[in-house]
């Protein structure tokens, strides 16, 4: 255990305490070894979380320097743009040049409305079809599903292949897009 008369050589020897650098007051300041543990825990999640997204370029021979403040520091990589920011001819903003490839709510919700009109109507000529379709998910077999439904397995399938061929009649572009394969 150091005196208070030892020098700051000796106690630096015995490597009783550690030093962070504070970049700010440009000072360096003595710390016990548990303060340092978790400042350098701290500090080294939060270097690595930044270099993962590629936020923070600094080198290992300047991780002394990092103290957390990632916005002002000098190896901080600031590539974020916004898509407000203006164009450097001045002509717009990026936001007005990346295309939108998501559908427009109105085809959405048109198709929605179709889908309603194809599951009603599909209920009017097969009220099964919903569950024979649920079971067919499911991974059971033909026979399986006459089983659970109580119909034959040759009546089921009739009454599908009708109920399909009559709702191709009724929404002839539709059907193709909206069924899955089970129907």
């Amino acid at each position: 255990m150091p005196t208070k008369s030892q020098s700051q050589e000796e106690k630096f020897m015995t490597k009783e305490f550690k030093r962070i650098y504070d970049k700010t007051t440009r000072t360096w300041y003595e710390v016990s070894e548990d303060q340092y543990r978790d400042y350098d825990r701290w500090r080294t999640a939060l270097r690595k979380r930044m270099q993962y997204r590629g936020e923070c370029f600094c080198p290992r021979s300047k991780w002394w320097l990092c103290d957390g403040n990632c916005l002002d520091c000098e190896f901080h990589n600031n590539t974020t743009i916004s898509l407000d920011d203006p164009l450097p001819d001045g002509e717009g903003t990026l936001g007005d040049y990346v295309p939108d490839d998501a559908p427009l709510i109105e085809e959405v919700l048109a198709d929605e409305m179709m889908l309603a009109q194809l599951l009603h109507r599909l209920d009017e000529l097969m009220p099964e079809a919903r569950r024979i379709g649920e079971l067919r998910e499911e991974g059971l077999s033909d026979e399986a599903i006459a089983k659970k439904i109580g119909i034959k397995r040759t009546t089921f399938l009739s009454r599908l292949k009708k109920a399909k061929q009559k709702l191709c009649e009724e929404f002839p572009d539709e059907m193709h897009e909206q069924f899955p394969d089970w129907f």
